[in-house]
Order: structure tokens, then sequence, then C-alpha cells
């Protein structure tokens, strides 16, 4: 009996996580798995789109498809937040990568007016500026993150914050320069497909779905003073939380 797209899938899971096929290994073709397991075309497409899908394996066009071998990126958000990171100049990328080499391309820093969302966490008035930081990140030549900042223009437009760049410590160090140190911080999640520009801002495979992170910075009298809407790549990241009673 034939197997379906999910039992190959398995089957070739199984052979990664065992390492009979290593990182950057060249998966079986649809032919081969055509012949090997009596299925349809089809069928054997669908079987290696569920391991992209799953961020195990990635697509080059014109050759085929190889075990992934980017290591993936853990996301511990407790200790990349910690105020000892930023406040001593580290950026909180460090705690994510350690010596692994980071890039920021396509940034921009403009003030614009509070879109709805953001005026209503940061306690804005409708259309009030924000300063609006927009970047995206690249480890190993890999687009990993799209990342948009939003802070009240009211506070940060005279500051470094409102440079390209921001200098050791990043945003959070330079708020706290100001009187604004946070010291709360409040995420929202969700993983969906990415719209067409957000795919393609990111390079990734079709079917690959995205982490969408919201996070807001609070300081010590309970304002909110950053929003950030991050937008991550599934595939490369594991997100690790560490919570107390």
């Amino acid at each position: 009996m034939a197997e379906s797209a999910r039992q190959i899938a398995d089957e070739l899971r199984e052979r990664i996580r065992s390492g009979e096929l290593a990182p950057g290994a060249r998966l079986p073709g649809e032919p081969a798995l055509v012949r090997d397991h009596g299925v349809a075309k089809e069928t054997a497409r669908r079987a290696l789109t569920l391991l992209v899908t799953e961020g195990l394996a990635v697509r080059r066009r014109g050759s085929g498809t190889y075990v992934r071998d980017f290591r993936p990126i853990r996301r511990v958000a407790n200790r990349r937040l910690a105020q000892d990171g930023w406040a001593a100049g580290r950026s909180i990328w460090q705690a994510d990568l350690e010596d692994r080499p980071l890039s920021v391309t396509d940034l921009t820093v403009e003030e614009a007016p509070a879109p709805p969302r953001v005026a209503q966490a940061l306690g804005l008035a409708k259309g009030e500026a924000v300063l609006v930081r927009d970047r995206r990140f690249v480890v190993e030549d890999q687009p990993v993150q799209l990342a948009t900042s939003y802070l009240p223009a009211e506070l940060v437009r005279d500051s470094a914050i409102a440079r390209p760049d921001t200098g050791p410590g990043g945003t959070y160090a330079r708020l706290a320069e100001l009187g604004l140190s946070p010291d709360r911080f409040v995420e929202e999640l969700r993983a969906r497909m990415p719209a067409p520009d957000e795919a393609e801002r990111l390079q990734l495979a079709e079917g690959t779905p995205v982490v969408e992170v919201w996070r807001t910075a609070f300081i010590e009298d309970g304002r909110a003073v950053e929003l950030n809407r991050m937008l991550l790549d599934a595939g490369v990241y594991v997100m690790e939380y560490h919570l107390s009673s």
C-alpha cells in the first residue's frame, strides 16, 4: 500500500534527527520518493513541503531540498531583557547569539503619526507623533527577524534613540539615561502565515510560518515607553521562558 505524505515525512524526519541525514545533506528528490514509496509525485512533493514548513529543510531553486544547516536561535526572553545586560552596554542579542555574526539592514528612523494600536499601547492621543525604528536582523547571512519599535516622539526625538546607531546597550540604555529605565516588559505572541512582503524580506521558503511578537516596555510609574513589533522566522527560533510562582 502506498504511503501517505505524512508517513514519508515522518520517516525522513527520523533520519534527520538520528543524524543519518546530516545538516546540509540533500534529501531524496521527488522521483526517488515516488520510486521507493510507490506514491504519486504530488504526494512526494507534499512530504518534502511538510519538512520545509516545520523548518527542518530548505528548498534551493533548481537544486533540491536540503536538511537545514542553520543552528536554531534560542530566544530566552527573561535573559535577553535582563537589565544587567543592556545597562552594562551589551546588546540584548548577545544573550541569544553569543559570538555568532549579526548585522542590521534596511534600517530607517523617522517620526510618524501613531497607528491606533500603538497610540493605545503608549497612552497617546490619536495621531500623536511617535519615533519609528524599523530594521531587519540578519544572522550568518540569513534574515531571521523584522522589528519595528515605536516610542513617544516627545520623549526621545532629541536623544540618541533618534539616530541610526543608538550606541552601547541600545534603546533601553538610552531610555535609562533619560530617566525612563524600563523595569517591566509584556510580550504577546501569535503564530501566523506571513504576508507576501514579509516573506520576501525574511526570504522565507513557501509555507513557512512566522511568530509575531508585540513587546511593551514599562517604566516604574507604569507608563509604557516603547512598543516593539517583531516578526520572527518560526523555522529558526526556539522560544524559551523561565517562569516562577
